[in-house]
């Protein structure tokens, strides 16, 4: 990870990023390197009454700050939830254009086993837009029957604290059972276990250059 400097994230919506791995993207951004998080949608569509249909964005927003992701490299566009599958080419331009721009080192995006229609765009899109990167796909175990487990990322208690304290900031989200603390916690301890740590965040390694 030393070769790393400049890493991006990707995520179908908001909070995928924090689910998957906002432990890990603490811990990254306390050794000094740059994160860029791009999420194609705050899913208006799917925000609970009563609350603003831009509450989402405005959660992403609180959401990355906890994590210490400088607001500069936090874009949140404005797909349609659900329907990502219409607008392939479109996703697939703006991560071309987001490559060229920020010029990243590493990749992070969803399972391409992950079972949400609007996960499978971005990952599909993510390989062939960065196929000349090292590209990790983060665990969402909801949405998955199968997830090769072959790249642990060590957290500390610091980490996992961030994790959740920027999770907290979905309110729009706080009945989801994947927001439980137990669970959340819970998953990050079994992982540990599996590698004698503390707390763990799993990655399957999608490619990875040397």
């Amino acid at each position: 990870m030393h070769a790393f400097h400049k890493i991006l994230v990707l995520s179908a919506h908001t909070d995928d990023i924090e689910l998957g791995c906002g432990a890990t993207v603490n811990k990254w951004i306390n050794e000094g390197k740059e994160v860029h998080y791009l999420a194609f949608s705050a899913a208006e569509e799917s925000v609970p009454y009563p609350f603003p249909k831009d509450q989402l964005r405005k959660e992403a927003f609180q959401s990355t700050a906890v994590l210490g992701i400088n607001e500069q490299n936090i874009q949140v566009l404005k797909y349609p939830v659900r329907r990502f599958s219409e607008y392939r080419q479109h996703i697939l331009d703006d991560m071309v254009k987001t490559k060229t721009q920020i010029q990243p080192d590493l990749i992070i995006l969803p399972c391409l086993k992950d079972v949400h229609q609007d996960h499978q765009v971005v990952s599909m899109e993510g390989i062939r837009a960065f196929k000349n990167h090292s590209i990790l796909a983060y665990e969402l175990p909801w949405n998955l029957y199968s997830f090769k487990n072959m790249c642990y990322s060590l957290v500390d208690d610091v980490h996992m604290d961030h994790k959740y304290k920027a999770l907290q900031c979905y309110k729009t989200q706080e009945n989801r059972p994947y927001f439980n603390k137990d669970f959340i916690y819970g998953l990050a301890k079994m992982r540990g276990v599996q590698v004698n740590y503390a707390y763990a965040e799993c990655f399957e390694m999608v490619r990875w250059i040397i």
